[in-house]
C-alpha cells in the first residue's frame, strides 16, 4: 500500500453508545479532517491532534475501530501502531479515529476487561459495572462495631484478622507523574474544602445510618479533626470529638416508621486545636477507594506506597501499607466485579461462550464442596483453524497465576505457517497436577476433530508421558520431549560438581545430539558428553532419544524441540492474572480475536506462493545450490556432491541429509536436482507454509460475548450449579515478577570467579592455587 492516503475523520467530545447487540456508535462532540499517509510518524501525528482540540498530550489516548468491527477499540500508542491502523483501512479513502481524554471515559461504555497492552481491545477505556455496596459494607462498615480509627498510635480499631484480609506486598516502581494525575489530585482537593459544610445541624437528614457515617467521615477530613463513636448501631450513632476535653459531640437516629437517619443533637462548637492537637482522622479502607477509584481506572498499577503519600499529600491523613493496599482492592473489586461472584458466574459464562461461537468447547468441574476445581476453554475458531492451516503440532505447558486465589494455566498450543503462535485450548485449574492434566488432554481430544498424526511437545514429567499414550492410544499420535526441561533435569540428576562453564558445554552438546539429523552426528555429541562425565553419558542414553533427538524420533516436530513456544500467549495470562475468572478468560478471548484479525488482514496482501518466514528460509537454501553438483542416473535417485555427497529421491521427497524430511521444505540438494529436472521447488514444499494454508488458519472469527450479566431464574426452585472460590489464597509477601520463559526464576547460583565452582565466592574459596 506504498504511497497510500487517508484521509482521518478526528472525533472528540462525545460519548459512546452501546446498542443491544453490543455494537459502539459515538454521538456528539467535534469533528476534523487532516490527510495522513505511512511516512507520518507517531509523535507528529499526536502533536496535530492535540493542537486540533486544544487538549494534553498527557490525557490523551487516541483510539480507532478494526474494518467491519464496531465492537473492539484499538489503542495507537506508537509508530507501529498508526502505520498498521493506515494498512487495515488501505481499501478505504477515510477512517475514523476517537480522542479520548480521562475526563471523557465513559462508565456505561463495557463490562469487559482486557489486557493492558498498548494494542488492546475496548478494556483500556472501558469501566466495568461497579458491585453492590453491600460488598464493600460487609467487610468494613459492620453497624455492630466501632469504624476504623487511623492515627499515628492506633492504626486499625476492629477485626482484622479476617482470612481475606492477606496482605499482598506489589513491586514498587514510582507512580507516573502526569497532567492526569495533576488534575485528579486538584479535583480531589476541591471535593475536600465542599465536604466542610456537609453536616449542617439538627434536623439534617440521611437516606441510610450507611449515607450518615460517610457524609460525617468526610466532614471530620475537610475540618481537620478526628472523632470516636459512643454508639453505633443499625439505626443511632453518637459520635463525640477525639480530642479530650472537646465539646464536639453529634447524636443522630431513625425517624420512627422510616428507614430515614435524622440528626437530632449536636454540638458544633471545637475548643481542640483540630490536626494540631489529633493525630489523625477518621476513614475506613471504603472511604480510601472511593478516594483511589477513579485514579485506579487510568492507572491500573497504582501502588499503594503512592496511594499513602497521596493520601497524605491531598487530605493530611497518615495511611498504613495495609489500609491503602486493602483500599486499592476494595476499588478493584468495585471496578471488576467480585472475585467470588465471578466463580458462581461460570456456569453462565460457559454457556454464553458456546452459544455466541457455535462449535467451541467451555467446560468446567467443581470439587465435592462445589469449590472451583478447573475450566477448559477452546473455541470453534482455534480448534478450526488448527485443524485446517496448521501443522500437526502442539505443544503443551503452564504457567503459574499470581491471582487472587492463584491457581495455574495450562495451555495447548500450535505453530502457524509462518512460525507464529497460534492458541488452541487452555485450561485454568487448581493446581498443576497429573491428574488435572489428563483431565486437560481428554477436554482437548474431545474438542479436536481428529487426532491422527499429532506430535505433541511437552515435558515427560507430571504425568504427560503416561496420558498422552493413554489417551491418544490408536491415533497414531507422538510425543517429543521438551529439550529445556530435559536439559534442566539433566543438571539436576548428575550428582557431579561442575562449573559454570562446564555446565554450559554439557548443555550445548545435549542439544547438538537432539538435533544431529544423522545418528552418526549423534553419535559425536553424546561421545563429547562421555568425555566429560560418564554420569551424564549414562543419564542421556536412559532418557530415551527416541522421545527426543532427531535422528530417531519417528514423528514430526518440524525442528521445534521445546515446550515454551508460546510465550506470546503466556504474555497475555500475565497481563489478565489479576482479574476475575470469567473476566480473565474474557481477555484471553479478546487478544486471540484481535490476533486472528490482524493475521488474516495481514496475509491478504501476501503475493508470494509461500509465507513470509518460509520464502525467507528456502531462499537461503536455493542460495546454496551454486557449489553442487548433480549426477543424473537412470531412475528417481539423484546423486549430489559438494562438501558431502547425498542422495535425492526425487519421487519420495527424501534427502539423505534428512533436513527435508525434518523441516518439510526442500533442502539444496533437493532443490539442485529439481533444477536439473526443471521442476518447481514450491511444487514440493509441505503444504502447511504456503499463504493459502496460512490464510485458512485465521479464515474463521472469534465472537465477541455481549453481556456476563446473569438472567434472573424464572422458578426459585430451579436447579443451579452452585461455583465457590478454590480454597487456595495467595500468600502475603510480594510475588516474584522476573520470568525464564514461562516459568519463575530461580535464585542466581553464586559462582567463585576463581575456580568456576559453585555455591561460594572467591573470598570464601578454599582451593589452593599453585604457582609455577
Amino acid at each position: 500500500m506504498a504511497g497510500k492516503r487517508v484521509i482521518a475523520i478526528c472525533q472528540s467530545g462525545g460519548e459512546f453508545e452501546t446498542d443491544k447487540d453490543g455494537f459502539l456508535s459515538y454521538k456528539g462532540g467535534d469533528a476534523h479532517a487532516m490527510e495522513m499517509d505511512e511516512k507520518m510518524n507517531y509523535n507528529d501525528f499526536k502533536m496535530e491532534v492535540a493542537e486540533m482540540f486544544n487538549c494534553s498530550l498527557a490525557t490523551m489516548s487516541v483510539k480507532y475501530f478494526l474494518p467491519g468491527n464496531r465492537q473492539t477499540l484499538i489503542t495507537i500508542s506508537n509508530d507501529k501502531d498508526l502505520k498498521r491502523m493506515i494498512k487495515f483501512h488501505g481499501d478505504s479513502d477515510t477512517t475514523e479515529i476517537y480522542v479520548m481524554t480521562e475526563e471523557a471515559v465513559n462508565p456505561d461504555f463495557s463490562n469487559m476487561p482486557g489486557s493492558r497492552s498498548s494494542r488492546t481491545t475496548l478494556s483500556e477505556m472501558a469501566v466495568p459495572v461497579e458491585a453492590p455496596l453491600s460488598v464493600v459494607e460487609d467487610i468494613v462498615d459492620d453497624p455492630n462495631e466501632p469504624g476504623l480509627l487511623l492515627d499515628a498510635n492506633f492504626d486499625v480499631v476492629g477485626d482484622t484478622n479476617n482470612v481475606d484480609d492477606t496482605i499482598e506486598i506489589e513491586a514498587e516502581m514510582p507512580f507516573p507523574v502526569s497532567f492526569a494525575a495533576a488534575n485528579y489530585d486538584e479535583k480531589n482537593a476541591k471535593a475536600a474544602q465542599q465536604w466542610q459544610n456537609d453536616i449542617t445541624g439538627v434536623g439534617q437528614r440521611f437516606s441510610s445510618v450507611h449515607e450518615f457515617r460517610e457524609t460525617l467521615r468526610k466532614y471530620a477530613i475537610a475540618n481537620q479533626f478526628a472523632f470516636k463513636y459512643k454508639k453505633n448501631d443499625s439505626h443511632r450513632v453518637t459520635v463525640k470529638c477525639k480530642a479530650e476535653g472537646c465539646p464536639w459531640r453529634i447524636h443522630a437516629s431513625r425517624l420512627s416508621t422510616t428507614q430515614l437517619i435524622c440528626i437530632k443533637k449536636m454540638n458544633p462548637t471545637h475548643t481542640c486545636e483540630g490536626a494540631v492537637v489529633t493525630n489523625g482522622y477518621q476513614a475506613t479502607r471504603s472511604w480510601v477507594a472511593s478516594i483511589i477509584k477513579e485514579k485506579l481506572k487510568v492507572f491500573p498499577n497504582y501502588k499503594p506506597k503512592d496511594i499513602v503519600t497521596d493520601i497524605q499529600k491531598e487530605y493530611g491523613i497518615q495511611l498504613n501499607y495495609f489500609q491503602a493496599w486493602r483500599g486499592k482492592e476494595i476499588a478493584k473489586e468495585q471496578l471488576q466485579g467480585s472475585y467470588k461472584e465471578a466463580y458462581s458466574q461460570l456456569p453462565f459464562f460457559c454457556e454464553k461462550v458456546m452459544e455466541t461461537n457455535p462449535g467451541s468447547l467451555a467446560t468446567f468441574t467443581t470439587k465435592d464442596d462445589s469449590s472451583f476445581h478447573r475450566l477448559f476453554v477452546s473455541f470453534h475458531a482455534s480448534l478450526c483453524g488448527f485443524e485446517q492451516g496448521c501443522r500437526p503440532l502442539l505443544f503443551l505447558d503452564s504457567i503459574f497465576l499470581k491471582s487472587k486465589y492463584q491457581g495455574t494455566l495450562l495451555a495447548a498450543t500450535a505453530a502457524d505457517g509462518n512460525d507464529g503462535i497460534f492458541p488452541v485450548a487452555f485450561a485454568i485449574v487448581d493446581s498443576e497436577s497429573d491428574d488435572n492434566w489428563r483431565w486437560f488432554l481428554l477436554q482437548l481430544r474431545t474438542a479436536l476433530s481428529t487426532c491422527r498424526g499429532i506430535t505433541f511437545v511437552a515435558d515427560r514429567e507430571k504425568g504427560l508421558r503416561e496420558s498422552i499414550a493413554e489417551i491418544f492410544q490408536g491415533e497414531d499420535v507422538f510425543h517429543g520431549y521438551c529439550l529445556r526441561y530435559l536439559s534442566e533435569q539433566l543438571i539436576r540428576d548428575v550428582r557431579e560438581q561442575f562449573s559454570h562453564e562446564v555446565k554450559r558445554l554439557l548443555v550445548e552438546d545435549f542439544y547438538g545430539a537432539a538435533y544431529a539429523p544423522k545418528p552418526e552426528g549423534f553419535q559425536r555429541c553424546v561421545e563429547s558428553i562421555k568425555s566429560i562425565s560418564l554420569d551424564a553419558y549414562n543419564w542421556v542414553m536412559q532418557s530415551e532419544p527416541i522421545n527426543w533427538a532427531s535422528a530417531f524420533f519417528r514423528g514430526m516436530r518440524y525442528n521445534h524441540m521445546t515446550s515454551n513456544f508460546g510465550e506470546l500467549f503466556y504474555g497475555w495470562v500475565s497481563d489478565a492474572h489479576d482479574l476475575p475468572i470469567t473476566q480473565m478468560v474474557d481477555a484471553i478471548r479478546g487478544k486471540i480475536m484481535e490476533l486472528i484479525y490482524t493475521r488474516r488482514t495481514e496475509s491478504n496482501q501476501w503475493v508470494t506462493r509461500l509465507t513470509p518466514s518460509m520464502e525467507e528460509n528456502l531462499e537461503k537454501e536455493s542460495l546454496k545450490v551454486n557449489s553442487l553438483q548433480v549426477l543424473m542416473p537412470n531412475g528417481t535417485k539423484f546423486e549430489v556432491r559438494g562438501d558431502t555427497i547425498e542422495v535425492v529421491d526425487i519421487e519420495q521427497c527424501d534427502c539423505s541429509c534428512r533436513d527435508w524430511g525434518l523441516t518439510g521444505l526442500p533442502c539444496c540438494h533437493a532443490i539442485a536436482v529439481m533444477g536439473c529436472l526443471a521442476r518447481d521447488p514450491y511444487d514440493y514444499c509441505a503444504r502447511y507454509f504456503t499463504a493459502d494454508s496460512y490464510r485458512s488458519t485465521y479464515s474463521e472469527s472469534i465472537h465477541p460475548i455481549p453481556s456476563l450479566e446473569m438472567p434472573k431464574k424464572k422458578d426459585a426452585s430451579e436447579a443451579a450449579v452452585t461455583v465457590t472460590p478454590p480454597p487456595t489464597r495467595r500468600p502475603p509477601g510480594r510475588p516474584t515478577t522476573k520470568k525464564v520463559g514461562s516459568h519463575e526464576v530461580a535464585r542466581r547460583q553464586l559462582q567463585c570467579s576463581r575456580c568456576k565452582g559453585t555455591g561460594h565466592n572467591k573470598s570464601t574459596c578454599k582451593e589452593v592455587l599453585l604457582e609455577s
